[in-house]
């Protein structure tokens, strides 16, 4: 098992999850961490750069739309056996501006909440993805072994109000 209380990430990235009834965002990630799989728009804060900025930064740069507003939803630590530890927050939005646009890093895509494709997704995002779309706010710890994935450590609570900067 996995000591999380001194852990400390070596970077931070953000997921966000643009929602539109009862599809979402996803892309097919085409190079970085996480090639050939399907996530929600995200990366690597820089540096002075804020959760939320990250995240409307990346949101645009993968999918040409710019997300209005920001729902924190969940606080991801990810600890990889090579050493690589990256700490996530996960972000919904349900308004955005801007056109759907593919780019060299991601092919963004509408897809249906009941048909979201597991499979070809990280492991762990089946454990706690649904969680976030159900309303509620996760903690989660994940070690992975590459692409497997070694240890899950889930905490599913009512979603705090306000902003969550930390």
């Amino acid at each position: 098992m996995m000591n999380w209380a001194d852990w400390k990430p070596t970077e931070k990235a953000v997921l966000v999850f643009l929602r539109d009834g009862g599809n979402v965002l996803l892309i097919h990630k085409k190079r970085g961490l996480g090639k050939g799989k399907v996530n929600g728009p995200g990366g690597r804060l820089e540096a002075g750069e804020t959760w939320e900025d990250a995240g409307i930064r990346e949101t645009k740069e993968e999918t040409g739309l710019t997300p209005l507003s920001l729902t924190a939803a969940a606080d991801l630590r990810f600890q990889f056996t090579d050493g690589y530890a990256l700490a996530a927050r996960v972000f919904l939005a349900e308004g955005w501006k801007g056109t759907l646009t593919a780019c060299e890093e991601a092919d963004p895509f509408w897809q249906p909440l009941a048909d979201i494709p597991w499979s070809q997704m990280w492991a762990d995002d089946a454990l706690w993805l649904p969680q976030v779309f159900l309303g509620h706010w996760v903690k989660a710890q994940f070690v992975f072994d590459g692409e497997k994935m070694k240890e899950a450590n889930i905490e599913v609570r009512q979603r705090p109000s306000g902003p969550m900067n930390g």
